[in-house]
Protein backbone atom coordinates (compact mmCIF):
# COMPACT_ATOMS: atom_id res chain seq x y z
CA UNK A 1 0.00 0.00 0.00
CA UNK A 2 2.55 2.43 -1.35
CA UNK A 3 1.95 6.15 -1.00
CA UNK A 4 2.69 7.96 -4.45
CA UNK A 5 3.64 11.38 -4.45
CA UNK A 6 3.31 13.17 -8.14
CA UNK A 7 6.47 14.94 -8.95
CA UNK A 8 7.61 17.23 -11.38
CA UNK A 9 9.76 14.19 -12.72
CA UNK A 10 7.54 11.28 -11.87
CA UNK A 11 6.85 9.17 -9.14
CA UNK A 12 8.33 9.36 -5.58
CA UNK A 13 7.77 6.34 -3.23
CA UNK A 14 8.03 6.96 0.56
CA UNK A 15 10.17 4.81 3.12
CA UNK A 16 9.44 5.11 6.79
CA UNK A 17 10.64 3.85 9.86
CA UNK A 18 9.40 4.44 13.32
CA UNK A 19 11.49 4.45 16.90
CA UNK A 20 8.62 4.34 18.96
CA UNK A 21 9.62 5.48 22.96
CA UNK A 22 7.39 3.50 25.47
CA UNK A 23 7.31 4.43 29.19
CA UNK A 24 7.57 1.49 30.88
CA UNK A 25 4.56 0.68 33.42
CA UNK A 26 6.27 0.91 36.55
CA UNK A 27 5.76 2.10 40.02
CA UNK A 28 9.65 3.60 40.46
CA UNK A 29 12.75 3.77 37.97
CA UNK A 30 15.01 2.09 35.84
CA UNK A 31 17.89 3.07 38.25
CA UNK A 32 16.64 4.36 41.09
CA UNK A 33 13.20 4.17 43.72
CA UNK A 34 12.01 7.35 42.48
CA UNK A 35 8.48 7.38 41.93
CA UNK A 36 7.19 7.76 38.67
CA UNK A 37 3.34 9.46 39.08
CA UNK A 38 2.80 11.31 35.39
CA UNK A 39 1.62 15.49 37.06
CA UNK A 40 3.65 15.66 40.09
CA UNK A 41 4.69 19.20 40.61
CA UNK A 42 8.44 19.55 39.25
CA UNK A 43 11.05 18.01 41.02
CA UNK A 44 9.26 16.28 43.64
CA UNK A 45 10.47 12.35 42.18
CA UNK A 46 13.74 13.09 41.97
CA UNK A 47 16.28 10.74 44.28
CA UNK A 48 20.45 11.27 44.30
CA UNK A 49 20.69 9.00 41.20
CA UNK A 50 18.34 10.69 39.05
CA UNK A 51 20.07 14.62 40.17
CA UNK A 52 23.81 12.61 39.52
CA UNK A 53 24.99 13.87 42.67
CA UNK A 54 28.32 12.52 43.45
CA UNK A 55 29.11 8.84 43.73
CA UNK A 56 25.78 7.51 43.17
CA UNK A 57 25.46 4.41 41.79
CA UNK A 58 22.52 2.89 39.68
CA UNK A 59 20.88 -0.45 40.47
CA UNK A 60 18.55 -1.97 38.17
CA UNK A 61 14.96 -2.28 38.47
CA UNK A 62 14.20 -5.96 38.16
CA UNK A 63 9.90 -5.31 37.18
CA UNK A 64 11.54 -3.31 34.55
CA UNK A 65 13.45 -6.34 32.85
CA UNK A 66 10.50 -8.41 32.86
CA UNK A 67 8.33 -5.92 31.78
CA UNK A 68 10.67 -5.18 28.36
CA UNK A 69 11.12 -8.91 28.26
CA UNK A 70 7.07 -9.49 28.05
CA UNK A 71 7.02 -6.92 25.46
CA UNK A 72 9.31 -8.74 23.60
CA UNK A 73 7.51 -11.91 23.23
CA UNK A 74 4.58 -9.49 22.64
CA UNK A 75 6.08 -8.28 19.80
CA UNK A 76 6.79 -12.24 18.17
CA UNK A 77 10.51 -10.78 18.91
CA UNK A 78 13.89 -12.85 19.94
CA UNK A 79 14.71 -12.33 23.70
CA UNK A 80 18.82 -12.32 24.15
CA UNK A 81 19.71 -13.51 27.08
CA UNK A 82 22.90 -11.67 27.67
CA UNK A 83 22.52 -7.47 27.08
CA UNK A 84 24.38 -4.78 28.07
CA UNK A 85 23.96 -1.14 29.51
CA UNK A 86 25.99 1.55 27.54
CA UNK A 87 26.70 4.99 28.42
CA UNK A 88 25.12 7.40 25.47
CA UNK A 89 27.09 10.66 25.91
CA UNK A 90 25.55 14.04 24.97
CA UNK A 91 24.46 17.41 27.14
CA UNK A 92 21.47 18.99 27.25
CA UNK A 93 20.04 21.24 30.90
CA UNK A 94 17.87 18.09 31.73
CA UNK A 95 20.03 15.19 31.26
CA UNK A 96 22.50 15.99 35.09
CA UNK A 97 24.76 13.23 33.86
CA UNK A 98 25.58 14.09 30.82
CA UNK A 99 25.11 10.88 29.64
CA UNK A 100 22.07 8.90 29.32
CA UNK A 101 21.92 5.02 30.05
CA UNK A 102 20.92 2.88 27.12
CA UNK A 103 21.63 -0.04 25.03
CA UNK A 104 23.00 -0.38 21.66
CA UNK A 105 25.08 -3.12 20.37
CA UNK A 106 23.78 -5.42 22.55
CA UNK A 107 20.13 -4.64 23.50
CA UNK A 108 17.76 -6.44 25.47
CA UNK A 109 15.20 -7.47 22.32
CA UNK A 110 16.02 -8.59 18.99
CA UNK A 111 14.54 -8.46 15.80
CA UNK A 112 10.36 -9.35 15.91
CA UNK A 113 7.37 -8.45 13.66
CA UNK A 114 4.00 -6.72 13.97
CA UNK A 115 0.97 -7.55 12.17
CA UNK A 116 -1.10 -3.79 11.05
CA UNK A 117 -4.61 -4.00 9.58
CA UNK A 118 -4.45 -1.68 6.66
CA UNK A 119 -8.24 0.24 5.50
CA UNK A 120 -8.24 -2.07 2.86
CA UNK A 121 -9.03 -5.01 4.31
CA UNK A 122 -5.56 -6.44 3.96
CA UNK A 123 -3.01 -6.84 6.69
CA UNK A 124 0.87 -5.98 6.35
CA UNK A 125 4.07 -7.61 8.63
CA UNK A 126 6.15 -4.85 9.82
CA UNK A 127 9.61 -5.98 10.79
CA UNK A 128 11.11 -4.82 14.47
CA UNK A 129 14.73 -4.35 14.52
CA UNK A 130 15.36 -4.48 18.31
CA UNK A 131 13.58 -3.13 21.53
CA UNK A 132 16.38 -1.85 23.96
CA UNK A 133 15.83 -0.05 27.20
CA UNK A 134 16.77 3.80 28.51
CA UNK A 135 16.03 6.10 31.36
CA UNK A 136 14.71 8.97 30.28
CA UNK A 137 15.87 12.40 30.36
CA UNK A 138 14.47 15.61 32.44
CA UNK A 139 12.02 18.20 30.54
CA UNK A 140 13.20 21.77 30.39
CA UNK A 141 10.55 24.69 30.63
CA UNK A 142 10.64 27.62 28.63
CA UNK A 143 7.10 29.51 29.43
CA UNK A 144 7.66 29.95 32.97
CA UNK A 145 9.60 33.39 33.02
CA UNK A 146 10.87 35.56 30.28
CA UNK A 147 14.31 35.32 29.91
CA UNK A 148 15.04 31.97 32.03
CA UNK A 149 14.42 28.28 31.21
CA UNK A 150 13.66 25.62 34.27
CA UNK A 151 14.69 22.20 34.50
CA UNK A 152 11.92 19.23 36.26
CA UNK A 153 13.44 15.75 36.44
CA UNK A 154 10.81 14.27 37.65
CA UNK A 155 10.80 11.93 34.27
CA UNK A 156 14.89 12.33 34.95
CA UNK A 157 15.56 7.96 35.17
CA UNK A 158 12.17 7.03 34.25
CA UNK A 159 12.26 3.83 32.10
CA UNK A 160 11.85 3.40 28.62
CA UNK A 161 11.39 0.86 25.93
CA UNK A 162 12.42 1.97 22.88
CA UNK A 163 10.72 0.05 20.15
CA UNK A 164 12.76 0.79 16.50
CA UNK A 165 11.27 -0.85 13.56
CA UNK A 166 12.59 -1.88 10.29
CA UNK A 167 11.90 0.81 7.52
CA UNK A 168 8.97 -1.18 6.31
CA UNK A 169 6.22 1.15 6.22
CA UNK A 170 5.36 3.12 2.75
CA UNK A 171 2.68 5.43 3.60
CA UNK A 172 1.26 7.59 6.23
CA UNK A 173 -1.38 5.35 6.70
CA UNK A 174 0.71 2.48 6.86
CA UNK A 175 2.76 4.34 9.85
CA UNK A 176 -0.84 5.47 11.76
CA UNK A 177 -1.69 1.47 11.61
CA UNK A 178 1.60 0.00 13.19
CA UNK A 179 1.50 2.87 15.57
CA UNK A 180 -1.68 1.81 16.62
CA UNK A 181 -1.42 -1.34 16.54
CA UNK A 182 1.82 -0.81 18.83
CA UNK A 183 -0.26 1.08 21.35
CA UNK A 184 -2.62 -1.56 21.46
CA UNK A 185 -0.37 -4.90 22.17
CA UNK A 186 1.35 -2.55 24.78
CA UNK A 187 -1.94 -1.43 26.78
CA UNK A 188 -3.35 -5.57 26.43
CA UNK A 189 0.51 -6.40 27.88
CA UNK A 190 0.05 -3.80 30.87
CA UNK A 191 3.74 -2.88 30.10
CA UNK A 192 2.71 0.56 28.87
CA UNK A 193 -0.38 2.63 29.34
CA UNK A 194 -0.15 4.25 25.83
CA UNK A 195 -1.00 7.74 26.93
CA UNK A 196 0.15 9.51 24.07
CA UNK A 197 -1.10 12.95 25.28
CA UNK A 198 0.59 12.63 28.85
CA UNK A 199 4.57 11.25 26.94
CA UNK A 200 4.30 7.97 28.14
CA UNK A 201 4.59 7.15 24.58
CA UNK A 202 6.57 9.15 21.46
CA UNK A 203 7.47 8.64 18.20
CA UNK A 204 10.49 9.72 15.89
CA UNK A 205 9.78 8.94 12.73
CA UNK A 206 12.44 8.70 9.87
CA UNK A 207 11.59 9.63 6.48
CA UNK A 208 12.84 9.16 3.23
CA UNK A 209 11.79 9.31 -0.39
CA UNK A 210 13.02 7.41 -3.45
CA UNK A 211 11.80 6.82 -7.08
CA UNK A 212 10.86 3.41 -7.04
CA UNK A 213 12.97 0.77 -7.86
CA UNK A 214 16.57 3.26 -6.43
CA UNK A 215 18.14 2.95 -3.58
CA UNK A 216 17.32 4.35 -0.15
CA UNK A 217 17.42 7.89 0.19
CA UNK A 218 18.84 10.30 2.64
CA UNK A 219 16.57 10.39 5.83
CA UNK A 220 15.07 12.97 8.02
CA UNK A 221 14.46 12.33 11.86
CA UNK A 222 10.75 13.98 13.03
CA UNK A 223 11.40 14.00 17.03
CA UNK A 224 8.76 13.59 19.77
CA UNK A 225 5.91 13.28 17.75
CA UNK A 226 3.60 12.64 20.37
CA UNK A 227 -0.05 11.67 18.21
CA UNK A 228 -1.23 9.24 15.56
CA UNK A 229 -2.71 11.91 13.35
CA UNK A 230 0.52 14.35 14.46
CA UNK A 231 2.45 11.21 12.77
CA UNK A 232 0.23 11.20 9.74
CA UNK A 233 0.77 15.02 8.95
CA UNK A 234 3.95 15.11 9.50
CA UNK A 235 4.73 12.42 7.01
CA UNK A 236 2.78 14.00 4.51
CA UNK A 237 4.59 17.48 5.09
CA UNK A 238 7.85 16.01 5.11
CA UNK A 239 8.12 13.69 2.31
CA UNK A 240 6.05 16.25 -0.33
CA UNK A 241 9.05 18.87 1.29
CA UNK A 242 12.16 16.40 0.56
CA UNK A 243 10.83 15.76 -3.21
CA UNK A 244 9.89 19.45 -4.17
CA UNK A 245 13.59 20.06 -2.65
CA UNK A 246 15.53 17.26 -4.79
CA UNK A 247 13.11 18.26 -7.82
CA UNK A 248 14.39 22.13 -7.15
CA UNK A 249 18.25 21.09 -7.42
CA UNK A 250 18.58 20.55 -4.03
CA UNK A 251 20.15 17.51 -1.52
CA UNK A 252 18.57 16.21 1.16
CA UNK A 253 20.78 16.45 4.03
CA UNK A 254 20.40 13.96 7.11
CA UNK A 255 19.59 15.68 9.94
CA UNK A 256 16.58 16.12 13.14
CA UNK A 257 14.10 18.14 12.00
CA UNK A 258 11.13 18.92 15.03
CA UNK A 259 7.25 18.88 14.15
CA UNK A 260 5.52 22.37 14.62
CA UNK A 261 1.81 21.32 15.24
CA UNK A 262 0.62 25.40 14.93
CA UNK A 263 2.15 25.87 11.44
CA UNK A 264 1.75 21.93 10.18
CA UNK A 265 4.95 21.94 9.44
CA UNK A 266 8.66 20.56 10.32
CA UNK A 267 11.90 22.69 10.85
CA UNK A 268 15.63 21.99 11.31
CA UNK A 269 16.69 21.07 14.89
CA UNK A 270 20.20 19.77 14.48
CA UNK A 271 22.64 17.62 12.05
CA UNK A 272 22.28 13.93 12.60
CA UNK A 273 24.14 12.08 14.86
CA UNK A 274 25.54 8.76 14.23
CA UNK A 275 26.62 6.22 17.17
CA UNK A 276 29.79 7.58 17.00
CA UNK A 277 28.72 11.24 17.85
CA UNK A 278 27.67 9.76 21.23
CA UNK A 279 30.78 7.82 22.22
CA UNK A 280 29.00 4.66 23.43
CA UNK A 281 30.98 2.58 25.40
CA UNK A 282 29.73 0.34 28.51
CA UNK A 283 28.49 1.52 31.78
CA UNK A 284 31.25 0.61 33.92
CA UNK A 285 28.84 0.94 36.44
CA UNK A 286 26.51 -1.93 35.52
CA UNK A 287 26.94 -5.65 35.18
CA UNK A 288 25.64 -7.19 31.98
CA UNK A 289 22.11 -7.85 31.93
CA UNK A 290 21.66 -11.69 31.88
CA UNK A 291 19.38 -13.80 32.58
CA UNK A 292 18.15 -17.53 32.24
CA UNK A 293 15.83 -18.95 29.56
CA UNK A 294 13.30 -20.57 32.20
CA UNK A 295 12.81 -16.52 33.48
CA UNK A 296 11.84 -16.06 29.88
CA UNK A 297 9.67 -19.11 29.62
CA UNK A 298 7.64 -18.77 32.88
CA UNK A 299 7.14 -14.62 31.76
CA UNK A 300 5.67 -16.53 28.00
CA UNK A 301 3.09 -18.44 30.23
CA UNK A 302 1.47 -15.74 31.64
CA UNK A 303 0.74 -13.25 28.65
CA UNK A 304 -2.59 -12.31 27.57
CA UNK A 305 -4.46 -13.63 24.36
CA UNK A 306 -2.93 -11.06 22.09
CA UNK A 307 -5.40 -8.37 19.68
CA UNK A 308 -4.51 -10.58 16.91
CA UNK A 309 -5.07 -13.47 18.34
CA UNK A 310 -8.13 -12.48 19.67
CA UNK A 311 -9.53 -10.77 16.00
CA UNK A 312 -8.85 -14.26 14.50
CA UNK A 313 -10.33 -15.95 17.56
CA UNK A 314 -13.24 -13.49 17.11
CA UNK A 315 -14.05 -14.37 13.44
CA UNK A 316 -13.60 -18.05 13.54
CA UNK A 317 -15.84 -18.60 16.77
CA UNK A 318 -18.16 -15.53 16.55
CA UNK A 319 -18.27 -15.63 12.82
CA UNK A 320 -17.58 -11.70 12.54
CA UNK A 321 -16.26 -10.17 9.76
CA UNK A 322 -12.85 -8.37 9.92
CA UNK A 323 -14.33 -4.86 10.51
CA UNK A 324 -16.21 -5.54 13.67
CA UNK A 325 -13.65 -7.81 14.84
CA UNK A 326 -11.24 -5.17 14.40
CA UNK A 327 -13.23 -2.86 16.50
CA UNK A 328 -13.58 -5.09 19.05
CA UNK A 329 -10.30 -5.75 19.80
CA UNK A 330 -9.18 -2.10 20.08
CA UNK A 331 -9.51 -2.33 23.98
CA UNK A 332 -8.68 -5.60 25.87
CA UNK A 333 -11.28 -4.06 28.13
CA UNK A 334 -14.19 -3.71 24.74
CA UNK A 335 -13.12 -6.91 23.74
CA UNK A 336 -13.96 -8.29 27.38
CA UNK A 337 -17.42 -6.66 27.95
CA UNK A 338 -17.84 -8.14 24.53
CA UNK A 339 -17.76 -11.27 25.60
CA UNK A 340 -19.54 -11.11 28.23
CA UNK A 341 -22.37 -9.41 26.71
CA UNK A 342 -22.57 -12.39 23.98
CA UNK A 343 -22.54 -15.31 26.24
CA UNK A 344 -25.49 -16.89 25.22
CA UNK A 345 -26.94 -14.56 22.76
CA UNK A 346 -26.34 -14.09 19.06
CA UNK A 347 -22.83 -12.99 18.68
CA UNK A 348 -23.75 -10.88 15.53
CA UNK A 349 -26.58 -9.26 16.86
CA UNK A 350 -24.25 -8.55 20.15
CA UNK A 351 -21.36 -6.96 18.01
CA UNK A 352 -23.83 -4.96 15.99
CA UNK A 353 -25.16 -4.02 19.45
CA UNK A 354 -21.71 -3.30 21.34
CA UNK A 355 -20.22 -1.16 18.10
CA UNK A 356 -23.14 0.86 16.80
CA UNK A 357 -25.49 1.29 19.99
CA UNK A 358 -23.47 1.45 22.99
CA UNK A 359 -20.33 2.75 21.72
CA UNK A 360 -21.86 4.97 19.56
CA UNK A 361 -23.77 6.26 22.95
CA UNK A 362 -21.16 6.51 24.78
CA UNK A 363 -18.96 8.70 22.78
CA UNK A 364 -22.06 11.09 22.45
CA UNK A 365 -22.39 11.25 26.07
CA UNK A 366 -18.36 11.75 26.25
CA UNK A 367 -18.10 8.37 28.79
CA UNK A 368 -15.88 5.22 28.11
CA UNK A 369 -16.70 2.07 28.67
CA UNK A 370 -15.41 1.97 31.99
CA UNK A 371 -18.37 4.73 33.11
CA UNK A 372 -20.95 3.12 30.94
CA UNK A 373 -24.56 2.78 32.73
CA UNK A 374 -25.34 -0.28 30.91
CA UNK A 375 -23.40 -3.28 31.74
CA UNK A 376 -22.72 -6.57 29.55
CA UNK A 377 -24.80 -9.07 30.86
CA UNK A 378 -27.66 -6.16 30.83
CA UNK A 379 -26.86 -5.93 27.23
CA UNK A 380 -26.95 -9.58 26.96
CA UNK A 381 -30.54 -9.61 27.94
CA UNK A 382 -31.27 -6.58 25.54
CA UNK A 383 -30.35 -9.03 22.73
CA UNK A 384 -32.28 -12.00 24.00
CA UNK A 385 -35.06 -9.78 24.09
CA UNK A 386 -34.85 -9.09 20.50
CA UNK A 387 -34.04 -13.12 19.56
CA UNK A 388 -36.71 -14.45 21.51
CA UNK A 389 -39.18 -11.72 20.12
CA UNK A 390 -40.34 -10.30 23.21
CA UNK A 391 -39.68 -7.07 21.78
CA UNK A 392 -39.00 -5.74 18.20
CA UNK A 393 -35.65 -4.37 17.11
CA UNK A 394 -37.34 -0.81 17.10
CA UNK A 395 -38.64 -1.31 20.73
CA UNK A 396 -35.24 -2.17 21.28
CA UNK A 397 -34.07 0.83 20.94
CA UNK A 398 -36.20 2.52 22.62
CA UNK A 399 -35.08 0.33 25.66
CA UNK A 400 -32.11 0.76 25.00
CA UNK A 401 -32.42 4.63 25.12
CA UNK A 402 -33.74 3.92 29.20
CA UNK A 403 -31.14 2.03 30.00
CA UNK A 404 -28.79 4.23 29.05
CA UNK A 405 -30.47 7.07 31.15
CA UNK A 406 -31.80 4.80 34.07
CA UNK A 407 -29.25 1.61 34.13
CA UNK A 408 -32.18 -0.17 35.02
CA UNK A 409 -32.65 -4.08 33.39
CA UNK A 410 -34.44 -3.92 30.08
CA UNK A 411 -36.76 -6.60 30.93
CA UNK A 412 -37.61 -4.43 33.82
CA UNK A 413 -38.45 -1.26 31.20
CA UNK A 414 -40.55 -3.94 28.85
CA UNK A 415 -42.52 -5.05 31.73
CA UNK A 416 -43.04 -1.13 33.42
CA UNK A 417 -43.94 0.61 30.17
CA UNK A 418 -46.01 -2.46 28.29
CA UNK A 419 -43.47 -2.79 25.48
CA UNK A 420 -43.67 -6.34 24.66
CA UNK A 421 -43.85 -7.25 21.38
CA UNK A 422 -47.83 -8.39 20.19
CA UNK A 423 -47.60 -11.90 18.70
CA UNK A 424 -51.62 -12.99 19.11
CA UNK A 425 -52.31 -13.10 15.35
CA UNK A 426 -56.07 -12.52 15.78
CA UNK A 427 -54.92 -9.15 17.64
CA UNK A 428 -52.33 -8.24 14.71
CA UNK A 429 -55.10 -9.84 12.16
CA UNK A 430 -57.74 -6.86 13.17
CA UNK A 431 -54.92 -3.52 13.01
CA UNK A 432 -54.32 -5.08 9.51
CA UNK A 433 -57.66 -5.56 8.53
CA UNK A 434 -58.23 -1.84 10.03
CA UNK A 435 -55.36 -0.36 7.88
CA UNK A 436 -56.17 -2.22 4.85
CA UNK A 437 -60.14 -0.59 5.15
CA UNK A 438 -58.91 2.70 5.62
CA UNK A 439 -57.03 3.17 2.43
CA UNK A 440 -59.07 2.07 -0.27
CA UNK A 441 -57.50 3.91 -2.85
CA UNK A 442 -53.49 2.35 -1.66
CA UNK A 443 -54.48 -0.90 -1.72
CA UNK A 444 -56.12 -0.47 -5.32
CA UNK A 445 -52.50 1.47 -6.50
CA UNK A 446 -50.85 -1.50 -5.00
CA UNK A 447 -52.61 -4.03 -6.63
CA UNK A 448 -52.25 -2.16 -9.68
CA UNK A 449 -48.04 -2.48 -9.63
CA UNK A 450 -47.36 0.19 -7.10
CA UNK A 451 -45.28 -2.42 -4.84
CA UNK A 452 -43.50 0.30 -2.97
CA UNK A 453 -46.76 0.79 -1.05
CA UNK A 454 -46.19 -2.53 0.75
CA UNK A 455 -43.56 -0.63 3.20
CA UNK A 456 -46.49 2.34 3.59
CA UNK A 457 -48.88 -0.63 4.88
CA UNK A 458 -46.38 -2.23 7.36
CA UNK A 459 -45.45 1.38 8.70
CA UNK A 460 -49.37 1.99 9.54
CA UNK A 461 -49.75 -1.38 10.69
CA UNK A 462 -47.41 -1.10 13.42
CA UNK A 463 -48.09 2.37 14.10
CA UNK A 464 -51.43 1.93 14.90
CA UNK A 465 -50.17 -1.34 17.40
CA UNK A 466 -47.90 1.37 19.01
CA UNK A 467 -44.53 -0.01 17.43
CA UNK A 468 -45.62 -3.42 19.21
CA UNK A 469 -46.78 -5.91 16.48
CA UNK A 470 -44.29 -8.55 15.16
CA UNK A 471 -43.07 -7.20 12.02
CA UNK A 472 -42.76 -10.62 10.22
CA UNK A 473 -46.26 -11.72 11.41
CA UNK A 474 -47.28 -7.95 10.06
CA UNK A 475 -45.65 -8.80 6.89
CA UNK A 476 -47.19 -12.44 6.25
CA UNK A 477 -50.32 -10.89 7.15
CA UNK A 478 -50.56 -7.95 4.83
CA UNK A 479 -49.09 -10.21 1.62
CA UNK A 480 -51.98 -12.47 2.47
CA UNK A 481 -54.44 -9.81 2.41
CA UNK A 482 -53.12 -7.79 -0.60
CA UNK A 483 -53.39 -10.49 -2.88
Amino acid sequence: MSFIIKGETGDWEIVIGLEVHAQITAKSKLFSGAATDFGSAPNTQVSLVDAAMPGMLPVLNGHCVEQAVRTGLGLNAQINLHSVFERKNYFYPDLPQGYQISQFLHPIVGKGIVEIDLPNGETKEIGITRLHMEQDAGKSIHDQHPTKSFVDLNRSGCALMEIVSEPDLRSPEEACAYLAKLRMILRYLETCDGNLEEGSMRADVNISVRKSGDELGTRCEIKNVNSIKAVQMAIEYESARQVELIENGGTVKQETRLWDPVKNETRSMRSKEEAHDYRYFPDPDLLPLVIEQNFVDQIKQTLPELPDQKKHRFMDSYGLGIYDSSVLIMERSRADFYEQAAQGHDPKITANWVINELLGGLNKDGKTLEHSPISAKQLGELVGLISDKTISGKIAKDVFAEMMISGKDPAKIVEEKGLKQVTDTGAIEKIVDEVIAENPDNVAAYKGGKDKLFGFFVGQVLKKSGGKANPDMVNDLLKQKLL
